[in-house]
């Protein structure tokens, strides 16, 4: 079939489905608004204007349900609440909010649905839409995806605005003054003759009217928070220790656990002798949890004692025990039987290839990583009669809520999850295996609240990887030009791997296989690439970038060997192949700012890369130098496609750190099983960039798109990329796999 007979068919497919899908799920119902949470319970006084803002006569509090990882999000949220509402952000309280389907993740259906971010075809945007609507009426509310930002974005200022605009009819009901009249600033609306009625003195009124949702959003032209610095609503309390997350979390009469379940991922226990670890002091209880047991102490030093005095038999393992194997498995996937999607295919690749007098061959290959977050994973469950309590960072609440429901028998209303402020995540709080467990081991002491807090040890031992990845690639060039490119991936899917064990399967292809690789806005005359789904081998899950942390350095420096290959300039030809203006702006920005083409001391090298994901093009270039002790990074560049900065300072660490999480990763990290188990099992083990490492970094934030973006994840992809690229260009010697410590030495 012709390329634009393939096109006009999966066009008529999608639209079709699109369609259907919008007929089955009821556009009224689709288009409803959502019932506000914050109405249940408010106490007289209390005014809940919106699902987002609530006011009595204590302050004011901001919803913000989008989870902190440490990155900003509830600053983030609450700017753009702050913003239309007129409040400062010294001025208000955060709350998470409760697990609720008004919460649902309106930017999700963009990852979702399977058409290029640049794509703005009817087929596209129906299909999103569609996606939209499942996620509204699964009530997803989930972090993740680099969604907090254009989730929020519209959404949240429109939640400020109609609160405002609330609050003025309530001022002008109490004073008699039309409400044309009014203004408002500092949380108070300002009178026509002077005089101003604090938000907190018009709770009452507020509460007694219908929202005012006729508003609309201010010019950007008088905005005072958005784009501009500020300062972030938790820098005192983490500036002085007082922060409170998870691990902190205390209640009178807690007891304090801590599980050992198999190190062979997800087997069985076959059996156990516990008989020194109940002698040992502080132990109250030893309890099976699935997978093994808990030790229950009255601290968690003695819990976690007590756990390795017990002797256990594991069963055997569902995947391959030694790396050889898992290796082998994405090997042998390479063929059309496990062909999981083919979404880029311009041309006619395999001919071009060949006819073509000579093929540059090439194989790439990415390791399980571990998500190594700062905090010690942990959990609280207090158990009663009529009601389940939660306390954990998680980035999921509602799926908690059902589980949690699920194993204690109660109803979804009776479980409160209270989300609690997080240390690190990077995609692992995506999962909620350490709330099972705590619950499961709660209810065996009803009335008493339980803290199951993991080892470090055993939080390697059993965390949810990212996934394992390979690619062959094969290309052409001709004239001094990129002319051919056949990339094949290989990996388990994420996707099914993750939300099996929240029991939703996943069927079609998933696009986490080829992200950040068919996406990419680059006109080569014969373009294919090609995602394979291997076999279940070590369960995986979201990973910060999640596929296209793999596949942006596959798919860049391959198209970096076919630009040598050819004799061409790696930035120059990136921007002639470049069809999407503001994707070739970010390529420009970043050869501006790293003046591009400069003379470079002997022993040095550059490398660009480029890589959208998430919807946001980044570019990247990276300085090394080779020296005896090995490369060191120098510098590093980066700019990025957002369509909006919330806040320079915050975007700017968020990148920076991003940078040296993704380079520290790609140089030394990787998570391998011997005997099915996972050998490296702390930090030490799996090393990341020492600060000696570090490099300098430049970051500017483009605002040319349409699109408001977040940028969580995108500078991820293409830092492993621009690093093997600056390498060759300084030794000649071309890195194909991670981590690059076992090819070269980093000084």
């Amino acid at each position: 079939m012709s390329r634009i007979g393939k096109i006009a068919r999966r066009t008529f497919l999608v639209t079709s489905a699109a369609i259907a899908g919008g007929v089955a799920f009821g556009y009224y119902a689709y288009r409803r608004p959502v019932a506000n949470p914050l109405l249940d319970g408010l106490d007289a006084g209390q005014a809940a204007l919106t699902p987002y803002v609530k006011i009595d006569a204590d302050g004011i509090t901001l919803i913000t349900p989008r989870a902190d990882s440490g990155q900003g999000a509830y600053s983030v949220q609450a700017a753009l609440i702050a913003e239309e509402l007129d409040v400062e952000l010294d001025q208000v309280r955060v709350d998470p909010g409760p697990p609720d389907p008004a919460y649902y993740n309106t930017a999700l259906s963009a990852e979702a649905a399977p058409f290029r971010s640049t794509d703005d075809s009817f087929a596209a945007n129906s299909t999103r839409g569609v996606m939209d609507a499942m996620m509204k009426f699964l009530g997803m509310q989930i972090t993740g995806g680099s969604t907090t930002v254009p989730d929020s974005y519209e959404k949240l200022r429109l939640a400020g605005a109609v609160a405002r605009e609330t609050l003025k009819a309530a001022a002008a009901q109490q004073t008699g003054a039309q409400v044309a009249d009014l203004r408002t600033a500092r949380g108070a609306v300002e009178l026509p003759g002077g005089g101003t009625v604090p938000y907190t003195e018009l709770a009452a009124i507020a509460a007694t009217l219908k929202p005012v949702n006729d508003v609309t959003l201010r010019d950007p032209s008088i905005w005072r928070l958005i784009g501009k610095p500020m300062e972030r609503v938790d820098s005192v309390a983490k500036s002085t220790g007082t922060q409170a997350y998870g691990i902190d979390f205390e209640m009178d009469g807690m007891v304090h656990a801590t599980v050992r379940t198999n190190p062979r991922r997800y087997g069985e226990m076959l059996g156990f002798d516990d008989t020194d670890a109940r002698g040992m002091r502080g132990v109250i209880d030893i309890v099976p949890v699935t997978g093994g047991v808990a030790v229950i102490a009255d601290n968690t030093w003695r819990a976690i004692q007590a756990a390795n005095a017990i002797d256990f038999d594991w069963g055997p393992a569902a995947y391959p025990a030694e790396m050889d194997g898992h290796w082998q498995s994405l090997s042998d996937s390479f063929n059309e039987d496990q062909l999981d999607s083919r979404f880029r295919d311009d041309g006619d690749a395999p001919a071009a290839l060949d006819a073509a007098s000579e093929v540059i061959e090439a194989e790439y290959r990415a390791p399980y990583l571990a998500h190594q977050p700062l905090e010690p994973i942990n959990a609280t469950v207090l158990v009663q009669e009529d009601r389940v309590d939660v306390w954990t960072g998680t980035q999921i609440p509602r799926f908690v809520q059902t589980n949690v429901a699920k194993i204690t028998g109660k109803d979804a209303e009776q479980v409160h999850v209270h989300v609690l402020m997080m240390g690190g995540s990077f995609g692992h709080r995506l999962e909620d295996r350490v709330v099972r467990e705590a619950t499961e081991i709660a209810m065996t002491r009803p009335g008493t609240p339980v803290k199951l807090t993991y080892s470090r040890e055993e939080d390697f031992a059993q965390n949810d990887t990212r996934q394992i990845a390979m690619a062959r690639a094969r290309g052409t060039v001709r004239d001094g030009r990129v002319e051919g490119y056949d990339l094949g991936i290989a990996m388990p899917s994420v996707v099914a791997s993750q939300m099996g064990r929240q029991g939703f399967p996943v069927p079609g292809p998933d696009l986490q296989i080829v992200a950040g690789a068919w996406e990419q806005p680059y006109d080569i005359p014969h373009y294919r690439v090609s995602g394979y789904r291997a076999p279940e081998l070590a369960p995986v899950s979201s990973w910060r970038s999640v596929g296209a942390s793999t596949n942006g350095f596959f798919h860049d420096v391959f198209l970096d060997e076919l630009i040598h290959a050819a004799g061409a300039d790696p930035m120059e030809e990136r921007l002639r192949l470049m069809w999407h203006d503001p994707s070739r702006k970010t390529l420009e920005a970043v050869a501006e700012m790293s003046n591009w083409g400069a003379d470079l001391a002997p022993g040095q090298g550059r490398g660009v890369a480029f890589c959208m994901s998430f919807g946001v093009p980044t570019a990247q270039v990276i300085e090394v130098s080779a020296t005896d002790a090995g490369i060191m990074i120098d510098k590093v560049w980066c700019a990025a496609e957002v369509g909006r900065v919330i806040d320079p300072i915050m975007f700017e660490n968020m990148v920076q750190g991003g940078i040296v999480w993704a380079l520290g990763h790609a140089m030394n990290s990787e998570i391998t099983y011997a005997d099915g188990m996972v050998e490296q099992r702390n930090y030490y083990d799996a090393e990341g960039m020492r600060i000696y490492q570090a490099p300098e970094i430049m970051v500017r934030g483009l605002e040319n798109g349409r699109d408001v973006r977040g940028m969580g994840e995108p500078m991820v992809p293409p830092a492993a990329a621009a690093l093997s690229n600056a390498i060759f260009a300084a030794t000649g010697t071309r890195v194909r796999e991670m981590p690059m410590a076992k090819v070269i030495d980093f000084a």
